[in-house]
């Protein structure tokens, strides 16, 4: 069932162009920075980190535990690269926030450092 949370964070996903960040809006910049700020926080978070890796080992274990090749093997297999892929994925996910913060927060100060530069010659 879908809670009015649930409907807020899929409206209010980050949906950004990279090659686009010089047209945006001061709103559009402040949430690009947020967003990653936050996953900033989520990836130097040391029990966050100790969890999934506790996950990935957990699934490595039942990975190494299947040994036959018959269909139901086969399809077991195949599940569980799912999930390391997705998990995975979800740590590509914040790394790309992260990574648009860093670009947005260089866009914004750069102009302004190659100014006072080339005050000071």
């Amino acid at each position: 069932m879908l809670t009015q949370d649930t409907i807020d964070a899929f409206n209010g996903r980050l949906t950004i162009d990279l090659n686009s960040i010089k047209n945006m809006t001061t709103g559009e910049l402040d949430r690009v920075k947020a967003h990653g700020s936050t996953a900033e926080i989520l990836m130097r978070n040391r029990e966050l980190a100790m969890f999934m890796h506790q996950y990935k080992f957990e699934l490595a274990d039942a990975l190494s535990a299947i040994s036959g090749h018959t269909l139901e093997d086969n399809n077991k297999r195949v599940a569980i690269s799912n999930q390391l892929a997705g998990l995975d994925g979800f740590i590509a996910t914040l790394k790309r926030a992260v990574y648009m913060k860093n670009r947005v927060v260089t866009q914004q100060t750069g102009p302004a450092l190659n100014n006072k530069e080339s005050k000071v010659l």
